[in-house]
């Protein structure tokens, strides 16, 4: 084994090492192995030599790369310099060459070379960079893939069948109706109480229209909008609940549930007679004098209909033009007019489905139904008429609905249902002038008759507020016990009495109670009176709900009242068939002829507009 010298720079070489090439001569240069551009020698396979130092030692390892070692590389830092494998063989140094000491400057030509190799890493080290990207987004779409593998089947399956069923259900859905009640459901373009000549109605278009049309054409305003609507000061301790249009909660063991459903005709139960048979009407008291003359007068307020479907008291516009007497002031009370129009038509049987003038009633019906007032509180048909016109419009409407069981009436019908329930006064339980006022008799009677109205056509009427709210009103406003009724305070008029004992009548009160009979025999002793029509209208109807059709009390009252007001029928030109009063009755100065022509028509109608009340049948459909 070659050892080194110098001393603390002994190196080990292994002992299988091959020999040493020999020395060349001196003066001859030695020859350069040929490598392969890697520093490997091509002759012979050996590793490159690295640089040694001046040492006979290290001359004999130059033909090897040394073994690092600990004390050379502290003893020695020229030796460690020698034994670093990074570089190839070069020249072999001779004998008296300088060896570079540690601290000596490398040249600029090898510095840069090693900056050159430096910077070669670096799109090495970029494809690297590139490369690992790649492989994270692999991993992430083998991970996104692996992650839906795992979602159960049943969970899919159930999303392919939804969204099966789905678009079964939109190829399936049936369009909206066409042919819907139209009279309810747009609003008249254009409409003035002055015009200037009636327009055809012989074929008018169909009032079927599709009840969600009319939503959107209804006028949407606030309460405040209705001029005015509420007294500020009423004090309202007690609220009233408004019920939502829509499904009815009469009782089902009542007379109520033998009305017809969809037939388009008259119905049954409390609405039965109407449109019954002339053998029928004789027999609860009709003639066929008074019969024809309910013909001529229906015949008279048709050919007074204004050319947008409403009425006026005002009867002299129009096709008229002036050639009837007698017109009434309140010309701008156009819900009322109407309302009272259209009840003598719907009397006889005739409904915007059938009879000989249900154009004219789906005009009517069109009228109120698209200037009815939307609030938040209900439907209002308030004008100058104020909750007078409300009500009688609203019995028109329930009415309409009662008898036909059209869906599409039952909004507006129960619309204007929950405005008198608001309407009422929360403390004293009547209705007046204007909503939540203090009650009076008069207005209190046709609100009273609209809410009976409604509950006989299924709609929604709250009788656990409303109806004990009247009937504490009526207690406030009675004599001798509910004999006698006034207007506002305890009295004994004849017309306010009528009101009070028909409220009382529909409101529960049994036949035998001693205070109606009392009161029945007060008015009948009064006579009919063709001078207050408004009195004989309803005392009409009590004397007929409690005696009718064959008592004395009845049959005494009925002949007078029917044989005058055939006898008082106009028969003239264009008059023929209307009536006019004068009287004590302010409502012919304010209604004028068409108010004396509906109320003359309805009393003849009275044989069969109502069933009585007191049957078998009948006994329960009341308010209590």
């Amino acid at each position: 084994m070659a050892t080194d010298s110098s001393p603390g720079s002994k190196i080990d070489l292994p002992s299988a090492e091959p020999a040493p090439k020999a020395r060349p001569a001196a003066g001859v240069p030695p020859k350069k192995p040929a490598t392969n551009g890697k520093g490997l020698n091509t002759d012979t396979g050996d590793k490159p030599a690295a640089k040694t130092s001046t040492t006979a030692g290290a001359n004999k390892a130059a033909a090897k790369p040394a073994a690092k070692s600990p004390a050379a590389d502290t003893k020695s830092p020229g030796l460690k310099k020698a034994a670093a494998p990074s570089k190839p063989a070069g020249k072999v140094p001779a004998a008296g060459d300088k060896v570079p000491a540690a601290g000596d400057k490398v040249p600029a030509a090898k510095q840069a070379a090693g900056k050159a190799k430096v910077a070669g890493k670096a799109p090495r080290d970029a494809k690297t960079a590139s490369s690992t990207r790649e492989e994270l987004e692999e991993l992430e779409r083998v991970g996104t893939l692996k992650m839906i593998t795992l979602v159960p089947a049943w969970m899919i399956s159930a999303i392919v069948h939804m969204v099966i069923l789905l678009i079964f259900g939109l190829m399936l859905m049936p369009e909206k109706k066409k042919e819907t009640l139209q009279a309810l459901v747009a609003k008249v373009s254009e409409s003035s109480d002055s015009v200037e000549e009636v327009a055809d109605i012989s074929q008018p278009e169909s009032l079927d229209t599709d009840v969600n049309d009319l939503a959107t054409t209804v006028d949407v305003v606030t309460t405040s909008e209705i001029v005015p609507t509420e007294v500020a000061d009423t004090p309202a301790p007690t609220e009233v609940a408004i019920s939502p249009v829509g499904i009815p909660t009469a009782p089902a063991g009542d007379l109520l549930k033998d009305l017809s459903v969809g037939s388009g005709g008259t119905g049954k139960g409390a609405l039965a007679g109407r449109g019954g048979t002339a053998d029928s009407k004789r027999a609860s008291g009709a003639t066929d004098a008074s019969e024809a003359a309910v013909a001529r007068a229906l015949k008279w307020l048709a050919e007074h209909q204004l050319p947008d479907g409403s009425w006026s008291f005002d009867h002299t516009v129009g096709k008229c033009q002036g050639q009837c007497t007698h017109p009434g002031t309140k010309a701008d009370a156009r819900f009322a007019a109407t309302g009272l129009a259209l009840l003598p038509f719907l009397g006889a049987g005739h409904t915007h489905k059938q009879g000989k003038f249900k154009d004219n009633v789906r005009l009517g019906l069109y009228w109120l139904a698209s200037n009815m007032k939307v609030t938040a509180n209900g439907g209002a048909m308030v004008d100058s008429g104020a909750m007078y016109g409300h009500g009688i419009a609203s019995i028109a409407l329930c009415e309409a609905y009662a008898m036909t069981q059209d869906k599409q009436l039952a909004p507006p019908a129960q619309a204007s249902l929950n405005f008198i329930m608001y309407a009422q006064d929360p403390v004293g339980g009547g209705w007046r002038y204007q909503p939540r006022e203090a009650g009076d008799t008069s207005v209190a009677g046709w609100q009273i008759m609209a809410l009976k109205s409604g509950y006989l056509g299924f709609l929604e009427v709250d009788k656990r507020k409303c109806i004990p709210g009247a009937m504490k009103f009526l207690d406030s406003v009675q004599a001798d016990g509910g004999t006698f009724y006034g207007y506002n305070k305890p009295g004994n008029g004849p017309a306010t009495t009528a009101i009070g004992l028909l409220c009382r009548m529909y409101m529960g009160w049994p036949h035998e109670k001693p205070e109606l009979e009392k009161g029945v025999k007060y008015l009948a002793g009064i006579g009919p009176q063709t001078g207050n029509m408004y009195f004989s209208y309803y005392a009409t109807q009590v004397l007929h709900q409690y005696d009718g059709p064959d008592g004395d009390i009845w049959t005494g009252w009925n002949t007078k009242m029917r044989d005058s007001l055939v006898a008082s029928q106009a028969m003239a030109k264009h008059e023929t068939g209307s009536w006019m009063f004068t009287g004590a009755d302010h409502g012919f100065e304010q209604g004028g002829r068409l108010y004396c022509t509906a109320l003359a028509t309805m009393t003849l109608e009275i044989y069969y507009r109502y069933m009585p009340i007191y049957t078998q049948k009948s006994s329960e459909d009341d308010f209590e």
